[in-house]
């Protein structure tokens, strides 16, 4: 599992999943931070999604939240799915709690220099339909 950047996820402090805690803090431009569940099937469907826009806009900080006590599927699903987004893992569901967030997976939030721009509790369904969300 790749490791995750140094700073916390929108102001929340969590472990990596599968991966260290490394890598220069980015506290400037646009994060995407997807929250997932391995048992989750839309999320199943998606995650490669983020992959890709990892991939296509390298400027773009993409990264995970897996919201289930359940570390080890959550990276075992990365690994058979070939996802490389780093992820990060929250079983005691702090991410939503700390935001205010829905208690739904999968959500999408945006921010842009820090700042919450965007949340998107669904299922994207093309790299097309997420690049036009996140602004891109």
């Amino acid at each position: 599992r790749p490791d995750c950047p140094a700073d916390a996820v929108a102001g929340v402090e969590l472990e990596c999943l599968g991966g260290a805690v490394a890598g220069k803090p980015a506290d400037e431009g646009v994060s995407v931070v997807n929250v997932w569940a391995w048992w989750c099937e839309p999320c199943r469907a998606e995650l490669p999604l983020f992959d890709a826009l990892a991939k296509a806009h390298p400027d773009v900080r993409v990264v995970g939240v897996h919201a289930d006590g359940n570390a080890a599927n959550g990276a075992a699903l990365l690994g058979d799915l070939g996802v490389d987004v780093p992820s990060y893992q929250d079983g005691e569901n702090a991410f939503a709690g700390a935001l205010g967030l829905p208690a739904v997976v999968p959500l999408t939030l945006v921010l842009r220099d820090g700042q919450q721009v965007g949340l998107f509790p669904k299922e994207f369904h093309s790299l097309e339909e997420l690049e036009e969300a996140v602004g891109l």
